[in-house]
């Protein structure tokens, strides 16, 4: 994860010399505040607005004792304050969390999720997004996604702001735009394949926390299939185009749930609609080989592949 970080600074660095030379060291610090000031707005207003968006109802411990004592309990393992818990009026299956630091934690659950987990399921679950916080994922992921955002700006800029000058100035702030747009959809790829490798932790950290594997890749297998089922009905579709800038959130990419679905129907060999030991540890010697198409959709979405994901859980079992 941290060659990632440095590769991405270094895309930033290189991206700045270039502009730099061109136009002068204000002109690139320019953008540096720029990016400073709307990374300081989106940890200032952030939490609301995914609060607003995932339709949040912030519940106390008197409202829902057992979904508190499972938050504490995660809390507790992991070493961080207790989150805040909240009731998302979401009927998409999932749990997510976010905030500004580990003090400012907050853990939610969908009215989708809470009758499909049995309780063994959800502590797992609750352990992933526990980890998240414990691991400060929503602040890494934050600071990393500004790089692209200033790439896009910076090849905007020169394109067509650059053009306005000379014939000799405009051709060499055409190569330059061009080379930051370049640079953005690099940049914009390695910071998926960060929130990826965070996936990753999370699952792996929910087991250190003393739940078990199988739970967790039940759950998964679970909310894949709520999911998919979601997009059957006029408020499921509704409410998958009302999150979709915070997929990102979610425990799985909610908008690839069909197309995973196919992809796990092999895994609950007992047609049990979950996933036990006895399947994890089956699917431990399984080789998995994606399709030349899904290993492409994965390098587009901020979740790894789940029939990976839970393979990678059977190593853990």
């Amino acid at each position: 994860m941290w060659l990632l970080v440095v590769l991405l600074f270094g895309i930033l660095y290189g991206v700045f010399t270039g502009l730099g030379s061109y136009l002068g060291v204000g002109s690139a610090s320019s953008y540096i505040i720029l990016a400073v000031l709307f990374m300081g707005f989106q940890y200032l207003i952030g939490p609301s607005m995914v609060s607003a968006m995932m339709r949040v109802k912030w519940v106390s411990e008197k409202e829902e004792p057992e979904l508190h004592r499972l938050v504490e309990e995660q809390a507790k393992a992991a070493k961080i304050p207790k989150p805040k818990v909240g009731i998302s009026q979401l009927s998409i299956p999932n749990a997510f969390a976010f905030g500004r630091s580990q003090g400012d934690g907050r853990v939610c659950v969908t009215q989708g999720l809470r009758n499909l987990l049995s309780q063994d399921e959800l502590k797992a679950v609750i352990g992933h997004e526990v980890s998240h916080l414990k691991h400060r994922d929503m602040l890494v992921i934050t600071l990393l996604s500004v790089i692209p955002l200033i790439m896009y700006w910076i090849a905007w800029r020169m394109m067509w702001g650059g053009m306005l000058g000379g014939r000799r100035q405009g051709g060499y702030a055409v190569l330059i735009g061009l080379g930051a747009m370049l640079a953005y959809f690099i940049s914009n790829l390695l910071v998926l394949a960060g929130s990826r490798i965070r996936e990753y932790y999370a699952d792996e950290s929910s087991c250190k926390l003393g739940n078990r594997s199988h739970h967790l890749a039940s759950a998964l297998y679970k909310l894949v299939y709520g999911s998919a089922r979601c997009r059957r009905t006029a408020q499921g579709e509704t409410e998958l185009r009302r999150v979709e800038g915070l997929r990102a959130f979610f425990l799985n990419d909610v908008g690839r749930a069909h197309d995973e679905l196919r992809e796990l129907k092999d895994i609950d060999r007992g047609l049990t609609g979950g996933i036990n030991q006895a399947d994890l540890l089956a699917l431990r010697t399984k080789k998995v080989k994606l399709r030349g198409a899904e290993k492409l959709a994965e390098l587009f979405t901020s979740h790894p592949n789940m029939l990976k994901r839970i393979k990678r859980l059977a190593t853990l079992a």
